[in-house]
């Protein structure tokens, strides 16, 4: 063919500006779009082969070749696919994707903020130009005949297409590097390009580095293949030790036989696993295998507690695998890493519109042919066949979940605490999956049993009716001594039906150790409660508590309840009230501290600190949006101290009221209750440490 020149078919002469800034986020994408290009293109050739419109040359293998030349600054992907005549390179290259190119300068060309694009209009050959001042292409088509073409463009909008020298059916694109851009012709900077988009294509990839110095492997003879280059053969005589026999003897012993090896060029290893395990059944995949590719995908050492394989073809192709990862929450972050893929090609890390946002704090790779790429973010967005992908992934989440809790409680018992800052953000989340997970949302109690809402509510109905029956017995017995008795009863049975029905309380701890001194008041008084100690569950029971109007939840450290104190009459504490409430004030400097006198049964209890319930949900959620300026006060009132009037210790404070060191005790006597309620802040520790030394001296002293 005769040489050719002429110019793209666009309608600015600023597209490669436009596409060096803007055509991806990410430059090094490149790779993928390249590669990509090629494995279409041996895909191609496969089905015209299967059809019988072409047969495979002998020796032929389908592969994409990259070669990195640091040297000359070039970068070479070469595929085995179908090629391209002259008319098709004019077609599908320098018409660049048809009108999609004025589409795409309509909407770019007066950009000034970054928008997050997956597909660009087809443009995807373009982007070797926002790393590359000159590209050239060498193609053979594979049809009957056909001339090799060779096409090249400097980064402008004039391309040169003449007759080319290809004599193998393929393409090969060279890059020019820029020099900003030369990173890409490091043979190291490309294995981690290559693997980070390219590690599941479904052709193999090979890296090499133009006149690199050729490496040997050596390897027994029955391994040999035939397309192996053999160096040299190399006989290996058998190698011998003489040891004692068990009679005391020497004697020569065989350690290694005899055996023939062979030396040759080191073989090629492809870059790309070209059946990834999300590509299988399920049944045909090993717990080792998930496990494997867990550690390959997220370099993760830390084995995966389960998975969900998914695998779907109607009414969409969907295929992946969610893994729950083991998180230590106190040290790790709960974020996750969802990889999309189309036809085993990476698309891009945790794409929300796609993926529920709570599963994103799982790990794992999503495989959809299905999805639309050639839209941006905000039209995924409103597409409802991304929506009815998303809502598939949701439900087959809580269809494992909810199975593994019926059929293998045991091992969700086991999994628990590390799933359930997962379920609980999905809950809040997702409505549907809420509904779903219902009876497979698990508490565990003080003694580590795991209770669901309905075991928790009847338990504590159960205790209660307890009490009531007791309490009954006791009001029966008063009630013969009157004789209006029925009356009066009625009376108080017409008074419960008007009320509201009675919320269940259901306690709840949020650090064992913090809260060891109200734990073990429960404990005594054979009350239950449950552990919640992630920051997700302040938003989780407050949900809970609007799904379910029949129960509230609060911390044992929000009240002292009746069963904790004496029937006493309140008229008879109100002295030692007044004056404790006096004392603490002025000790601490407090004049709005609360101070309640209660007659607690445990005598060894002398003061505890409680705080309402939303009181302290409404300062967390204060730090939780950073409003640290505001006073909690306004939300219900500070911390109320409780002093014990059984305990020795507050007895003798309101005896000692003029004793030089009261003041001393009742600061003491604050901060031991601030400790079993919360941490101290470094200034109240310091006081307290202190303070507690010259307590420790008085003692010493009066010995």
């Amino acid at each position: 063919m005769s040489k050719k020149t002429g110019s793209l078919s666009i309608n600015s002469e600023n597209i490669f500006p436009i596409i060096k800034k803007w055509l991806y986020s990410d430059h090094d994408i490149f790779a993928r779009e390249m590669i990509s290009n090629g494995c279409d293109a041996i895909t191609k050739l496969a089905k015209l082969e299967m059809m019988g419109e072409y047969e495979y040359p002998d020796g032929y293998k389908k592969r994409i070749q990259v070669v990195v030349n640091p040297e000359e600054k070039t970068l070479k992907f070469i595929d085995t696919g179908l090629g391209m005549t002259a008319d098709e390179v004019e077609e599908y290259i320098t018409q660049i994707a048809f009108s999609g190119a004025t589409d795409f300068l309509n909407k770019y060309k007066d950009k000034t903020t970054q928008d997050e694009i997956i597909g660009h209009f087809g443009l995807g050959f373009y982007s070797v130009f926002m790393v590359a001042d000159e590209v050239h292409i060498d193609t053979l088509s594979y049809q009957k005949d056909a001339a090799p073409v060779h096409w090249e463009c400097d980064g402008g909008t004039d391309y040169t297409i003449e007759e080319g020298n290809r004599t193998q059916v393929g393409t090969e694109i060279t890059l020019f590097l820029s020099e900003d851009c030369l990173e890409f012709a490091n043979e190291y900077r490309m294995r981690e390009v290559i693997n980070k988009y390219c590690s599941f294509m479904p052709v193999e990839i090979f890296l090499s580095k133009a006149n690199a110095e050729q490496e040997y492997e050596t390897i027994d003879e029955d391994e040999l293949r035939e397309d192996d280059v053999i160096v040299e053969r190399i006989h290996e005589e058998a190698k011998t030790e003489e040891k004692e026999n068990e009679n005391g003897e020497k004697e020569v012993v065989e350690i290694s036989p005899a055996r023939d090896r062979v030396k040759i060029n080191k073989r090629p290893v492809s870059l790309s696993d070209i059946h990834p395990l999300w590509t299988k059944q399920p049944k045909d995949c090993t717990d080792e295998e998930y496990k494997e590719f867990y550690r390959k995908v997220f370099m993760d050492y830390k084995e995966p507690l389960f998975w969900i394989h998914l695998n779907m073809d109607y009414p969409f192709n969907l295929k992946g695998i969610l893994y729950f990862p083991k998180i230590n929450t106190e040290y790790d972050s709960i974020e996750g890493t969802i990889k999309l893929y189309n036809n085993q090609v990476f698309i891009a890390d945790n794409i929300k519109e796609v993926i529920p946002e709570f599963l994103m704090l799982l790990k794992g790779v999503i495989d959809c042919p299905d999805l639309p790429l050639n839209v941006s973010r905000s039209a995924l967005q409103n597409d409802g066949f991304v929506k009815k992908i998303s809502d598939y992934i949701t439900k087959k989440v809580a269809d494992k979940l909810t199975g593994m809790c019926k059929t293998d409680r045991e091992s969700y018992e086991k999994y628990w605490d590390d799933i359930s800052p997962f379920i609980k953000f999905g809950c809040i989340k997702d409505s549907k999956f809420g509904e779903k997970m219902g009876d497979s949302i698990l508490y565990k109690n003080l003694d580590g049993k795991y209770l669901t809402i309905k075991d928790l509510v009847k338990e504590t109905e159960d205790t209660k009716a307890q009490e009531t029956n007791d309490a009954s017995d006791q009001t029966d017995a008063k009630a013969e001594e009157t004789n209006d008795a029925s009356g009066t009863a009625d009376a108080k049975a017409d008074d419960a039906a008007d009320k509201e029905p009675e919320k269940t309380t259901v306690y709840y701890v949020t650090d064992e150790i913090q809260q060891s001194q109200y734990i073990n008041m429960f404990r005594e008084a054979g009350m239950d409660a449950v552990i919640l100690k992630h920051n997700i569950d302040t938003a989780f029971i407050s949900h809970m508590e609007q799904l379910h109007d029949n129960v509230k939840f609060q911390r044992i450290d929000a009240d002292v309840t009746d069963t904790f104190k004496e029937e006493t009459d309140a008229d008879a504490l109100k002295e030692t009230t007044d004056t404790l409430t006096e004392l603490f004030r002025k000790a601490l400097g407090k004049e709005k501290l609360t101070v309640k006198v209660e007659k607690l049964k445990n005598a060894k209890v002398s003061s505890m600190i409680t705080l309402s319930e939303e009181n302290r949900r409404m300062q967390e959620m204060m730090k939780m949006y950073g409003m640290y300026g505001m006073d909690p006060t306004m939300f219900g009132g500070d911390e109320t101290l409780i002093l014990n009037a059984n305990n020795q210790l507050v007895q003798y404070v309101a005896a000692h009221k003029d004793s030089a060191h009261i003041p001393m005790i009742c600061e003491q006597l604050y901060d031991l209750a601030m400790i079993a309620h919360k941490p101290l802040n470094p200034d109240e520790m310091t006081k307290f440490i202190t303070r507690s030394n010259e307590i420790l001296m008085l003692l010493a002293e009066e010995k």
